[in-house]
């Protein structure tokens, strides 16, 4: 469990500091072309090692020099094929080589999806995401997808899928149908992967963000962090993203959800204060990036998240449920955004 004890002092404070709700329009910042500054491991670990305050004042400062810094992203994530995955993820209760009690489910019909949708726009939220337990997905499974995409799309949302490895001509797809994001995360540092997984190389990873972005696609990419990891490889996964060139515009940065039934299940609990200096960190180096909090949200207190924000975080997965793990309920993501003074993103570049 996350310890909100830590953050609480904060949390008046930052109440104070943020704008009254609000809705308001916002235009992306113009995506980098190129990586303009190289971060090694020792410069990223170097930002975690910052007194905690210096290092929230200067991601404050990147967040406000390219984003309205009291608007969030409202995303929603949907599991449209479940279980069964034929990976071997530490911390994946859909993997078919752990016993979490995921049932092995057929890909929703493109209806239900398109039902999920609706209500997600409905609740405020702009963005949908589809996910599916695959290692990759068949071209029968893609004709679905597809479909899905267009659908979705059509309703005024902003697109997003993560459907394990692709290759060329999937991405190709995708990219016609008009994806407008495709979610590949890096997990972890290299040299903590082979740790996590062994069913997947490092490079298939990269391997597929490469095609996902010379298929013109945005590229959403990020990891999970309090997996056991060092804190140099804790650094290492940020310099890894950072480096990218271009760097993802999307870098989801999950917490660790511990399932029973699952390797990772006993795990350590990470420190509070040690996610949201991974949120500054990731602000910091990819200053362009939605950084959005992921799964391990109905774990943190709202002083916790209240920190994210300050330290850059702008976007979150909204609604009861992830792909089988739980989310804070949309009325108490409400709640916060209220005592917080922040307000949904309006998406104004479909």
């Amino acid at each position: 469990m996350f310890r909100g004890e830590a953050a609480s002092l904060s949390f008046y404070l930052l109440a104070h500091i943020l704008m009254q709700t609000k809705t308001v329009e916002f235009v992306r910042p113009v995506q980098p072309q190129t990586t303009s500054q190289r971060w090694s491991v020792a410069e990223v670990e170097a930002l975690f090692k910052l007194p905690f305050s210096d290092l929230m004042y200067r991601a404050q400062q990147v967040h406000r020099e390219h984003f309205d810094p009291n608007a969030v992203q409202l995303s929603t994530l949907l599991s449209i094929k479940t279980g069964g995955c034929a990976e071997d993820c530490g911390y994946c209760s859909q993997s078919s080589y752990h016993s979490a009690g995921v049932e092995n489910t057929k890909m929703l019909e493109v209806d239900e999806v398109l039902k999920a949708a609706r209500a997600a726009k409905q609740a405020g939220a702009g963005r949908f995401c589809m996910g599916a337990a695959w290692r990759e997905p068949s071209s029968e499974d893609m004709k679905a997808v597809v479909e899905m995409v267009r659908e979705v799309r059509a309703l005024g949302l902003e697109t997003c899928a993560t459907l394990g490895m692709l290759n060329d001509e999937q991405t190709r797809q995708l990219r016609d149908a008009g994806l407008d994001y495709y979610n590949h995360n890096l997990d972890t540092a290299p040299e903590f992967y082979g740790n996590i997984i062994s069913t997947r190389d490092y490079q298939d990873r990269l391997d597929t963000l490469e095609r996902v972005r010379n298929a013109g696609m945005h590229v959403c990419s990020g990891g999970i962090i309090g997996m056991g990891e060092s804190l140099t490889q804790r650094a290492g996964l940020i310099a890894q993203l950072a480096n990218m060139d271009p760097y993802p515009e999307s870098v989801p940065i999950n917490n660790l959800v511990k399932v029973e039934g699952t390797p990772l299940a006993d795990t350590e609990d990470l420190d509070p204060l040690d996610f949201v200096r991974t949120i500054a960190a990731a602000r910091i180096t990819m200053p362009h990036a939605f950084v959005r909090l992921s799964a391990g949200r109905g774990e943190m207190s709202d002083a916790v998240q209240a920190l994210c924000f300050l330290a850059g975080a702008n976007s979150i997965f909204y609604g009861d449920q992830l792909l089988t793990t739980g989310n804070p309920a949309v009325e108490r993501d409400r709640a916060l955004m209220d005592k917080l003074g922040m307000y949904p993103l309006a998406e104004t570049d479909h």
